[in-house]
């Protein structure tokens, strides 16, 4: 498990390469990558914050918590910090399983959990305001379908 919180961009497909590589009797690898899109308004740039240490152990349990609950040999979570433009990467996951169902999964799960619990904070600069990025009742309703009975 490979947690990693930067300032600097990152190469999706060399760290999907690297990822790949050190895989062995896997069957699947599922990978996500988030980039900053324009919010229709003219999207200057997204300044995301975060508190370090706090924030690599919140990644560091969602990761452990997907690792606990499919069978999986590795999973990789990038995400940054810092000033970003539209297209620029923001963050990216990947997920190592024998079975794809397992990746898939495991993956959609990250996605659900860095979206909504991971401690970042998002302002997005456009030309007509400064706003902080309110969470959503439709990424909140998303983790409830990986509660268990």
């Amino acid at each position: 498990m490979r947690i990693i919180v930067q300032k600097d961009p990152f190469d999706g497909g060399s760290e999907l390469n690297s990822f790949t590589a050190a895989q062995s009797n896997m069957g699947a690898i599922v990978s996500f990558t988030g980039i900053v899109r324009d919010v229709g308004a003219v999207l200057k740039h997204m300044d995301i914050e975060h508190y370090p240490g706090m924030t690599e152990r919140a990644l560091e349990q969602i990761a452990s918590d997907a690792m606990a609950r499919w069978d999986l040999g590795d999973v990789l979570v990038i995400h940054r910090y810092g000033k970003m433009h539209p297209e620029d990467p923001i963050m990216m996951v990947a997920t190592a399983s024998k079975h794809r169902k397992d990746a898939f999964e495991a993956a959609d799960f990250l996605m659900d959990f860095l979206k909504s619990r991971a401690p970042f904070w998002k302002k997005e600069q456009t030309l007509t305001s400064d706003d902080w990025v309110a969470s959503k009742q439709e990424d909140e309703d998303a983790l409830k379908r990986w509660s268990r009975p």
